[in-house]
Formats: C-alpha cells, sequence, structure tokens
C-alpha cells in the first residue's frame, strides 16, 4: 500500500513539472525593454538638468537591442532541461531511460536558453542624427516612436546618456 501512495503522489508530481518549467520559462522572458525606450525615463534621470540639442535624421536602421537580463537564460535553460527530462524520462527503460532522459535534459537545457534570449530582444532603431552644430552621431533606442529620414528632433540627455525625440 505504501508503495502505490509513493508511486500516485510521484505520478502526480511529474504532471505538474512541466507547468512548473513554463512558469519559470515565461517568467524569464519578462525583462523590462521600457528602460530602451527614447519616453522612459529612470529615476536618475529625473529632475535633473539635461542638455537639448537639435538636428536632422540622416540614417534610420531597424536593429534589436538584447536585454541584459541574464537571469532569464539561466531560468530558460533551468526549466528547459526539466521538460527536456521529463520527456526523455518517457522514453525506453533502463538505461535507455536513463541516457533518454539526459539526452532530452542537455537538450531542453539548449533550447530553452535560445528561447528565453530571444524573447529578450527588443525591436529597435539605429538613428543617426546631423546636429545643427556640424557633427553627427549615433543614437540606438526602442523602436516605440516613429522616425523618418529628413525628420527634425531633439537629442535629450546628458554625456553618453542620450534620446531622441520628435520636434
Amino acid at each position: 500500500m505504501t508503495l502505490s501512495l509513493t508511486h500516485k503522489r510521484s505520478a502526480g508530481a511529474r504532471r505538474w513539472l512541466p507547468v512548473i518549467a513554463l512558469g519559470v520559462l515565461t517568467l524569464g522572458g519578462c525583462a523590462n525593454s521600457d528602460i530602451y525606450s527614447g519616453n522612459v525615463y529612470t529615476g536618475d534621470q529625473a529632475k535633473r538638468a539635461q542638455s537639448v540639442s537639435y538636428g536632422t535624421i540622416t540614417s534610420l536602421r531597424p536593429v534589436q537591442i538584447q536585454a541584459q537580463d541574464e537571469g532569464s537564460g539561466v531560468l530558460g535553460g533551468l526549466g528547459g532541461a526539466v521538460v527536456g527530462g521529463l520527456l526523455g524520462s518517457q522514453i525506453g527503460g533502463g538505461s535507455g531511460r536513463a541516457i533518454a532522459t539526459a539526452a532530452g535534459a542537455i537538450g531542453g537545457s539548449v533550447a530553452g536558453k535560445s528561447i528565453a534570449d530571444n524573447v529578450d530582444q527588443i525591436d529597435a532603431y539605429e538613428i543617426e542624427v546631423r546636429r545643427d552644430a556640424g557633427d553627427s552621431l549615433i543614437v540606438v533606442q526602442k523602436a516605440d516612436t516613429a522616425f523618418s529620414v529628413g525628420q527634425r528632433v531633439r537629442l535629450v540627455g546628458y554625456g553618453a546618456n542620450l534620446s531622441v525625440a520628435p520636434y
């Protein structure tokens, strides 16, 4: 009787592991991408004087920003390993099952990390601006504002921390 209770508990726990792993993968893809927007200010930028310069967009290229949330890749890899291991454990028996479980865990880990890394990519623009002062610079920011070549813009910020805003 104890054996059947243990078996039932083990089967019940196995049934929830994929749900838990998918939850971990989902949470891993929740990197805050708003920090790459020209429309969002960080707390240390608020109530701080910032310089403004003006210019014209001379080049606009769509790019991707890879979010710097290293934890999500790890979580994706772990979640993928759990799901892959569970799927692999359903194959064969004895030592074949152990090999299939290990192979499933390794493959799942690689796939989970890749999925998490792709989820953390943000559509962005590489915006080249010729400032009225005569020099040019490039700013990369999230593609949440429509820009076009020839458009007049404001460059707002200080030092290397600039954002491009419509003028």
